[in-house]
């Protein structure tokens, strides 16, 4: 069997490479490489936009010689949708509780237009906090690990969650989603909707953030579709 791919992890808004780092302890006979997005940040007035999120998205990959599988969490999944369109490499997308948006659409879209409660925007500034963080992503998590992920958030751009798509890499690329079923930050109604376009759904217990509260369970989902990728570029 060929080796695995390398796997790359996109975090969600708000969130930085630090919350893999539970998961990618789990996977460390693997290559696994993770992506800093430029929409988010301590300052304000420094965050860019979820183009700039997907060309880091694009370069992380390109770098790879070889296979990749992208896994990319929540807001995660715009910008890999986005940047990956057309790359040769990637056989893979798992969307982790993630928008798995079409050309034209966008999050805010993707909410109705309606700003969720627990967001507050500070629209002039052009960035996003969130509110009730322990309810909305860490409602599983232990508490002490809760603080810490809460102590670490960072401001999010207000533009990225407006900009629409204009590619969607998953038309070409095999994607999976995984369904996380007491997610408060996304509802499991919305993520059974945008799962229709994958082809595979799988479904874990637990709300948001399953790298903090279920990092063994969640490598192994993860480990699983990359011994099927490995399997499927063999029989190429």
């Amino acid at each position: 069997m060929a080796p695995a791919p390398t796997l790359v992890l996109v975090h969600g808004a708000w969130h930085g490479p630090w919350v893999w780092r539970r998961l990618v302890g789990e996977l460390a006979d693997l290559d696994v490489r993770t992506v800093s997005l430029p929409s988010v940040g301590p300052d304000a007035s420094a965050l860019a936009d979820m183009r700039t999120d997907a060309e880091a998205v694009r370069a992380a990959v390109a770098v790879v010689d070889g296979p990749v599988v992208v896994c990319a969490h929540s807001y995660g999944g715009v910008p890999a949708t986005q940047g990956l369109a057309g790359a040769s490499n990637v056989v893979g997308l798992v969307y982790l509780c993630a928008f798995q948006l079409d050309i034209g659409e966008s999050v805010l879209g993707a909410a109705g237009g309606d700003v969720p409660s627990w967001w507050d925007v500070h629209r002039t500034e052009g960035y996003v906090d969130a509110l009730r963080p322990f309810e909305v992503f860490y409602a599983d998590v232990r508490p002490h690990t809760a603080r810490g992920a809460v102590a670490r958030l960072g401001h999010q751009s207000l533009t990225a969650f407006e900009q629409p798509l204009t590619n969607a890499a998953w038309r070409t690329i095999p994607s999976t989603y995984v369904v996380c079923e007491r997610d408060a930050a996304i509802p499991v109604a919305s993520q059974e909707a945008m799962a229709q376009r994958a082809d595979r759904v799988l479904r874990m217990p637990g709300s948001h953030s399953p790298f903090l509260s279920r990092p063994a369970q969640l490598g192994g989902v993860l480990r699983a579709e990359l011994l099927a990728a490995a399997r499927t570029g063999a029989g190429r």
